[in-house]
């Protein structure tokens, strides 16, 4: 009887243990990550404009956008092959984020274009409303979060058409915020 009752101490001390330490240990989800999102310009990386939770479902990436300070209406929306945010140069001039490279292409896709038809880093577009806010869910439903690690998320000055004509890569234009997915 003795024994029973310390192993039912030990038992109960150990409960206590364990739910302590469960409730002190931070609480992640290894399949949600945030990325922070920052303005970039051709002299580097800026303020800090927002989040993109980024999550694996059935129906392919998901990604939450909570942004501000952008400009109003739509903006092309890409993951970019290399994981830096930082200016580089590119036809012989500075310009913003271009060390993140072109888009995400492992598939190597001849042309830029939808979320089904393009390079694996074409994204849905963005809308920002006339508060310079966009707070979307959208889907990405050939990749999922580990296919996108370590490369980078990018916001374009324009719309994309999801052509290369009458402009390269949808005519998004200047990259005006960038993100690092780690």
């Amino acid at each position: 009887m003795k024994t029973l009752f310390k192993l039912s101490a030990i038992a109960a001390f150990s409960s206590l243990v364990l739910a302590g330490c469960a409730s002190t240990m931070p609480m992640h989800d290894s399949k949600t990550q945030h990325v922070t999102v920052n303005a970039v310009t051709a002299q580097g990386v800026g303020e800090k404009i927002g989040t993109i939770e980024l999550s694996d479902s059935p129906a392919g990436l998901v990604l939450n956008t909570h942004l501000t300070a952008l400009p109003p209406g739509p903006h092309g929306f890409h993951i970019h092959e290399k994981g830096s945010c930082e200016p580089a140069v590119k036809d012989g001039k500075m310009g913003a984020a271009i060390a993140a490279g072109g888009h995400f292409n492992p598939n190597q896709a001849p042309h830029h274009g939808t979320p089904v038809t393009g390079h694996m880093g074409d994204l849905p577009l963005i809308t920002v409303d006339a508060a310079g806010k966009s707070e979307e869910k959208l889907v990405a439903p050939r990749l999922k979060l580990a296919d996108v690690q370590g490369l980078a998320i990018m916001v374009h000055a324009g719309g994309d058409n999801y052509a290369d004509q009458p402009k390269p890569l949808g005519g998004g234009g200047d990259r005006i915020a960038c993100g690092l997915i780690k």
